[in-house]
């Protein structure tokens, strides 16, 4: 009998685990370790919107991100390809497992009948509608290529919406990451570059369901599209588009520092603040949060209560608490994460600022970074 696709990919993940995740070195044993995964490639040219070629525009993108990024001594750099080499699904996700990724980012251009046009960042998760559904059906049918995709993908159907159920078991643990760090994407490809967003999706990616740690797959834009292809194509737009998402990379592992290295208050006094998110050493300087609500309840600091937030904070005035997401030196990055929890359902939340863990005026804050650089 046919076993059915969870009980497979429980097999698979067990597998992957025990077997892909490899230790790192000890000199890179401190350092983010990113796997840059250029879509297609070798007899795969993924689509030739225009008569450009998807595979050649995805690697120009991803070797240019990964070289200013191995020029960051915080990072270490693993590559899918670095040549016109076809690389099959499954072999790329193993890639990641056993580099023991902190990271693992898919580039890949779109294509559409029509002059559609625009970025878009999907992680790994059901489709919403047939045109996420359709995205994903595209890039998962290079498997078709491969010489032995039975046994590789034990009767995934790329064509199938109901072979996508069971992908998006395997990356729910890292859900909230890997949308933080495609809300960092789209919001920087939108304000820096001026590029048209159709925003943060899921999809079932096969790609990215091989793989154990934040995942994201981006599409650049639209090949199809007369203008954005020409742009895509050319070095200038190439060049763009990867400083964007080197910035987006960096922002996002910045944003982890503040998260992660943490130290605990004692709660003694109740105006000083309580927190499972507070950046060592905040209280000698200036930092950025993000208010997300305020009342009188007094609610525990737990991702599902803050609609999957997970670096909350809060302090208590008198009768009012005051709940925080996010907590950063780095006011441009502050605005970032206002914009991931205007994403999540806190339309009216916003930057404030704190100098040893006490809520000052945000102008105040500013002109003290402004003078100090």
């Amino acid at each position: 009998m046919k076993r059915s696709i969870t009980h497979t990919i429980f097999l698979v993940a067990f597998f992957l685990i025990s077997t892909f995740k490899s230790p790192i070195t000890s000199q890179d044993k401190d350092k983010f370790v990113v796997v840059l995964d250029a879509g297609h490639g070798g007899h795969d040219p993924g689509n030739r919107g225009n008569g450009y070629k998807e595979k050649e525009i995805a690697l120009k993108v991803v070797l240019t991100v990964g070289a200013a990024l191995e020029k960051d001594g915080r990072f270490k750099v693993v590559y899918t390809r670095k040549t016109d080499k076809f690389i099959e699904l499954h072999e790329r996700g193993s890639i990641a497992n056993k580099a023991g990724a902190d990271l693992f980012v898919s580039v890949h251009c779109n294509s559409h009948r029509s002059q559609a046009s625009g970025t878009e960042t999907f992680v790994l998760g059901l489709h919403a509608n047939d045109e996420n559904f359709n995205v994903a059906k595209n890039e998962n049918s290079v498997i078709l290529l491969e010489d032995n995709y039975e046994a590789n993908y034990d009767g995934f159907d790329p064509n199938s919406p109901e072979s996508i159920i069971g992908l998006t078991l395997m990356q729910e643990e890292y859900l909230d990451q890997s949308l933080t760090l495609a809300s960092f994407v789209q919001n920087r490809f939108k304000k820096t570059l001026e590029r048209k967003s159709r925003g943060v999706k899921q999809a079932g990616f096969v790609v990215l369901h091989q793989t154990y740690m934040p995942s994201i797959l981006i599409e650049l834009g639209f090949l199809t599209n007369n203008n954005e292809g020409k742009y895509l194509n050319s070095k200038k737009g190439q060049d763009n588009m990867a400083k964007s998402i080197t910035t987006s990379i960096i922002d996002y592992k910045e944003s982890l520092d503040a998260v992660y290295k943490v130290h605990q208050p004692k709660k003694t006094e109740l105006t000083k603040i309580t927190t499972q998110t507070i950046e060592e050493g905040a209280n000698k300087e200036i930092t950025y949060r993000v208010q997300i609500s305020a009342g009188s309840s007094d609610i525990e600091l737990q991702s599902f209560n803050f609609k999957g937030l997970d670096q909350l904070s809060k302090i208590k005035k008198g009768e009012l608490f005051k709940y925080f997401f996010g907590n950063t030196p780095n006011y441009t990055l502050a605005q970032e994460l206002r914009e991931v929890a205007a994403s999540k359902g806190f339309g009216s939340s916003f930057v404030v600022a704190f100098r040893n863990n006490e809520l000052i005026p945000l102008t105040e804050a500013l002109k003290a970074n402004e003078s100090s650089n």
